[in-house]
């Protein structure tokens, strides 16, 4: 049993290890290569010992190595892994879902709510920035089916503030006008990118990026796909401001006076 034990980790050492190589987390993840690293040459240093010693008493080094949390962590990291990379909006079993007491037609599968919007192109006057979303929540029909969209409206100087989609990736087409847009990646460096009329920008899954109308004069139009039926969208100016966390935590963390913090608070709080 020690022995098959002793073999399964081995195996998934080397799972992990190439599962971290093709997926790029190179960079992210060079600690847990490092270690894996070590893990695997611990193997081939005790190699000899695992087939000839199952019978007999195993040397002390291999039985703290068999204790260690080590394995555990090797375990679990693939098998965190292994899901995350796969994860999705859930599968269905059916074609497509309908709620209880509705009889699909084609109309089930049509959203109209874009037609006015994209036939005038006036972006509302009132704001500098608006967002019409076609998520599961307007369209039904797109419970299951892992896609969405959002018209994307910017008056000049508009902005989309820094944000973040937790459930998937965005495409962006800009349809009229010209946006700069921008993306921080996890190393925390920052991707940004001028975009003209039929350009399309990729954010990856969980970045956090914004939009911005660089023309003072005329609005932008821009529409995005996503790979979900509700992504989710994190604003991160009311996410931090505008939800309860306590002063003396942002004071800290943004090495400011609380003064500073609860102007912004405020600000957000509007």
């Amino acid at each position: 049993m020690f022995v098959k034990y002793l073999a399964g980790v081995e195996h998934l050492a080397a799972l992990l290890k190439e599962k971290i190589e093709r997926w790029h987390f190179r960079q992210k993840s060079s600690w847990v290569l490092s270690s894996i690293n070590k893990v695997q040459h611990w193997f081939l240093k005790h190699k000899h010992l695992i087939k000839t010693n199952y019978k007999t008493s195993l040397p002390k080094d291999i039985i703290m190595a068999y204790n260690s949390n080590v394995f555990l962590v090797l375990s679990l990291l693939l098998t965190t892994l292994l899901f995350s990379a796969h994860a999705a909006d859930p599968d269905i079993t059916t074609d497509f879902l309908v709620s209880p007491g509705v009889n699909p037609n084609g109309k089930f599968f049509t959203f109209t709510g874009l037609r006015n919007i994209l036939r005038s192109r006036n972006t509302p006057s009132n704001m500098p920035f608006k967002v019409t979303k076609v998520t599961n929540d307007e369209f039904p029909a797109l419970n299951g089916q892992s896609v969405s969209y959002a018209l994307l409206q910017y008056a000049p100087d508009g902005l989309n503030a820094p944000h973040t989609h937790p459930r998937s990736a965005e495409l962006l087409i800009v349809i009229q006008g010209c946006l700069k847009v921008g993306l921080v990646d996890s190393t925390n460096k920052l991707f940004t990118q001028i975009l003209q009329t039929g350009d399309i920008f990729v954010f990856p899954k969980g970045l956090v990026h914004f939009q911005i109308n660089l023309d003072s004069r005329y609005p932008a139009v821009a529409l995005s796909a996503f790979g979900s039926a509700n992504a989710g969208t994190i604003q991160l100016p009311r996410a931090l401001f505008a939800s309860g966390i306590d002063n003396a935590v942002l004071s800290k963390s943004f090495k400011v006076n609380s003064d500073t913090i609860q102007e912004i608070v405020s600000a957000n709080e509007a």
